[in-house]
């Protein structure tokens, strides 16, 4: 009974940090709002490989899962975001910008739990990758525009819900050594993110926006490439070769 909670610890505490996060957001403690969600996709990351692990994995977990992403990466960071740069924009513009990210969110979580995706591919941004560049973003208010901050929001909001193939990490798996060292981890974690919480959060945004970003690149080269096939099919002097 113990072994089969343990997974689900993980994905409530992802969930706790949400919740966090936003009260921190709301307190004006924006670094360590933005920490809190990196910190949650360091749980969410685990969860789903110490279900497999340790052979526990139930649809109670899956469910559960989805539920506590919608709240770490989807309502936490755009509440983030809110705060830190839209208090000065007309509210309409605002709350809907805001509104439509968690939206697509969990559109993206429920299509990914009834549909099949593509082996080693995510089909649409993961909504913690999607998350977390949005709450690390939130950090750079002072050197972007809020005009440029709404455009980045409701791009990756897009990509959520968009078809851009994106390579899927969860299915690499844990050792169970390495299952009963990750509360060690997670600890050494949060320590060295509490001491440096603006250097580690801008840290993090530049990877995830390099594996945004990847996606969508890897989604316009194939796309041409596919253009290019079909025009040599159509060519007349191709086809009579």
């Amino acid at each position: 009974m113990i072994t089969k909670s343990i997974p689900n610890m993980f994905t409530l505490g992802n969930l706790a940090l949400g919740m966090i996060a936003m009260m921190m957001a709301l307190n004006e403690k924006y670094s360590m709002a933005a920490i809190m969600i990196i910190i949650a996709m360091l749980l969410d990351g685990l969860d789903g490989r110490v279900a497999r692990a340790l052979h526990v994995q139930s649809e109670f977990g899956k469910e559960l899962d989805s539920l506590s992403d919608v709240i770490s990466f989807g309502a936490a960071p755009a509440l983030i975001m809110y705060m830190v740069t839209m208090q000065g924009i007309p509210d309409p513009i605002a709350w809907s910008a805001t509104a439509i990210f968690p939206m697509c969110g969990a559109l993206r979580l429920a299509r990914f739990n009834v549909r099949k995706g593509m082996p080693g591919y995510f089909v649409g941004l993961p909504i913690p990758a999607a998350g977390g560049v949005l709450a690390t973003l939130s950090l750079f208010h002072n050197e972007i525009s809020d005009t440029y901050m709404i455009i980045a929001m409701l791009l990756l909001s897009y990509l959520m819900v968009s078809t851009v193939r994106y390579p899927n990490f969860k299915k690499v798996g844990l050792p169970k050594k390495v299952v009963i060292g990750a509360p060690v981890v997670i600890i050494v974690a949060v320590a060295i993110a509490v001491v440096f919480p603006d250097q580690i959060s801008k840290l993090i945004f530049i990877p995830l926006v390099i594996y945004a970003v990847y996606g969508v690149k890897q989604s316009i080269e194939r796309s041409l490439r596919r253009r290019k096939h079909k025009k040599k099919e159509e060519d007349p002097l191709h086809s009579d070769h």
